[in-house]
Formats: structure tokens, sequence, C-alpha cells
């Protein structure tokens, strides 16, 4: 059954309009095309497999829905520069086609999280649900968040012990990301491989059956009650404590190689790895993020930055900060700017200067 939305006043920022939305050409089977314009592409996806169907009532997105409900990325300017690859644009479809989580692997700093926000930004999906994992996350943690003492706290303050549930209950950032809606929402789990050896495991029912239950919600006689969604003033009726999705999230796991996933993880997942960038793709994430002019400027840190990457790990933010600093007038004689570079070049993997 569908939960009805409530809509409330929110602090973030309206959507675009129906002129800054293109119509996605109709011949291309790509839903996500990796050009950064926003466009309607996302209308055009067609059902699951038979094995990924949730809720087959689901409403599907009208030309209206994009006007009236929706909102830009968290982050609309890191989705509108990421350059995606051919490979990291067949990855995307393919997730969005089959349901599935994508799994991204690759060195710090190589856009594993930015390719979530670009695809945010250009399918027009709303702010990304971004949940950063530690060594103490956990299923809970994802799913929603339940303020226990606060609510006995009000009940032995109320003259007749009543509190309503719901001001207590906060969705997390998968728990949201489940919601029942128009179009699929943007999940970003980053980080996994830090995580306790239990959470992959934990998310597999999660991720194959796109639902999951409140237990203090079970509990009630009210059937209906309104929770906060994650990081918003708005609110969503959960009817009897289930929360099952109406269309599977894009889900983006990005991991840093250092572990390995269990066998039955990896099945449900998709997989890409994104290596380092070439010496030519580090040019095209200059000239995307600061410009022709500044690229014009910078071929020889770029040189610099790729000689020293291939004696340890170097993040491409950490190119982009070098030549952002040392391209103000400002900076100092070459002796100064020398050591500059020494200290935004440093490797990652190592706590030696180079």
């Amino acid at each position: 059954m569908m939960k009805k939305m409530k809509k409330m006043k929110s602090k973030q920022s309206t959507g675009p309009s129906l002129k800054e939305i293109q119509l996605a050409p109709l011949e291309d089977w790509r839903i996500y095309l990796g050009t950064s314009t926003p466009h309607d592409g996302i209308r055009r996806l067609p059902p699951p497999p038979p094995w990924r169907k949730f809720i087959s009532n689901a409403p599907r997105p009208s030309p209206l829905f994009f006007e009236e409900n929706h909102q830009i990325s968290n982050n609309p300017g890191r989705g509108a520069t990421f350059r995606a690859t051919e490979e990291q644009i067949l990855a995307v479809n393919a997730a969005l086609y089959l349901r599935r989580p994508l799994l991204i692997t690759g060195k710090p700093g190589t856009g594993k999280s930015s390719l979530a926000y670009a695809v945010a930004h250009e399918l027009a999906l709303g702010p990304v649900l971004r949940w950063p994992i530690t060594s103490r996350s956990t299923l809970r943690d994802g799913l929603y968040q339940y303020d226990a003492i606060g609510r006995l706290h009000e009940a032995q303050l109320a003259k007749n012990g009543a509190t309503d549930i719901g001001k207590y209950l906060r969705m997390g950032p998968l728990g949201t990301a489940l919601l029942p809606s128009a179009i699929p929402r943007v999940l970003l789990i980053d980080e996994i491989d830090k995580s306790d050896i239990d959470l992959p495991n934990d998310l597999l029912n999660i991720m194959e059956e796109g639902e999951f239950w409140i237990p203090e919600l079970q509990r009630l006689s009210q059937k209906m009650v309104n929770v906060r969604l994650f990081e918003s003033d708005a609110e969503c009726a959960v009817d009897g404590g289930r929360v099952r999705c109406a269309q599977f999230p894009f889900v983006v796991l990005t991991s840093n190689g250092e572990r390995e996933f269990p066998p039955a993880f990896l099945r449900r997942c998709l997989r890409l790895d994104i290596p380092s960038p070439t010496r030519e793709e580090l040019a095209m994430i200059v000239m995307s993020h600061l410009g022709s002019e500044l690229l014009a400027d910078s071929e020889h840190l770029i040189d610099e930055f790729f000689k020293r990457r291939t004696r340890g790990d170097l993040a491409t933010d950490q190119l982009l900060n070098a030549i952002f600093l040392l391209s103000h007038n400002h900076v100092p004689q070459a002796e100064t700017r020398h050591r500059l570079v020494d200290t935004l070049l440093r490797q990652l993997a190592s706590a030696d200067t180079l």
C-alpha cells in the first residue's frame, strides 16, 4: 500500500523548472547520458525485471512532477562538474534498469562519490541521501532513529501520559530512500569497506526485498504515523510500521578496496572499478572545475602531479587545490611555490615528504 506523503515547508532550495530540464533523446536507450545537463530521461525508465518488482501500482512520474515536487541536489556543483566515462555511464544505466546497487571501487579521490551526485543532478532525482560508514555503523543507523528517552521524558511531563511517537522517529538515509516515491532517490553509502564485518550481510535482505519494519510502530493500535525524513522538515505517513519502496533507489556503495566482501553481497550488486585518471582525463577534470584559462597555465602542475603519482597514491582534489592556490598572483617567489607544491602533493600512503 502506498504511503501518503505530507508536504511541509522545507529549507532546501526548489528544483529546476520545466524550461531548465531538457527532453531526453528518445532514440537513446540510456537513461543517464553523462552530459551533466538535467533532463527528463528518468520518465522513460521501463518497468523492472519480474524479480525486482516491489509495488506494482506505483505511480509513474509525470512531466509536472519535476515542476511541482522536485528539488535540486544538495551539492549541484559537484554533480555538474563530474565527467563520466563510457564505462561509468554503462554501469549506471545497468543499475537503473536492473534496480541493483552499484558497488564502486577505486583509490581515494577518483570520483566514486561524485558519480552519485552526477546522476542525481542530471536525472533531477533530488538531494543525495548520504550515509557515511564507520566501523561503528549499524543497519539501524541507516534505517531510522528513535529517541525513546525523549519520548519517556515527555510522557512523564504530560498530564495524561500520551505522546506522539512520530515526533521521536526520524528516518535515516537508507530508510528515506526506501519510502514510496514516483521516481528513485539516490542513496550514497560511502566507504562501505570501513564497516563492521556484519554490515554488508545485514544489508542483504533490505536490498533484496526493498522494505523493512519499524517495531516501535508495529506494536501500536494506531495504523498511520507521521515520521520525519532524513535531513528534512518533511514528514511521511507510515502504515502499520512497514516501509516498502515503490521505485528501488539508485544505490551507490563506494569502497577504497581495503577489504573483501562476501559472495552473497557481491551477487546482489553490480560492480564498477574506477582507475586513476589518465593525463588527458586530468586535464578535462581541471577544465571542468577551474576553466580553460587556468588549465592553460597549469600544464606543468598536471605533469608534476602525474609524475609524482607514479611513486605513490595521490588524489585528484590535491591537484585541484594546488592549481587553485598557485593561480593567485599573491603567491610569492618560485622557491615558496615549489614548497607549496610539496605540501599539497604529499602521498596519501606515507607521512614522509616527497
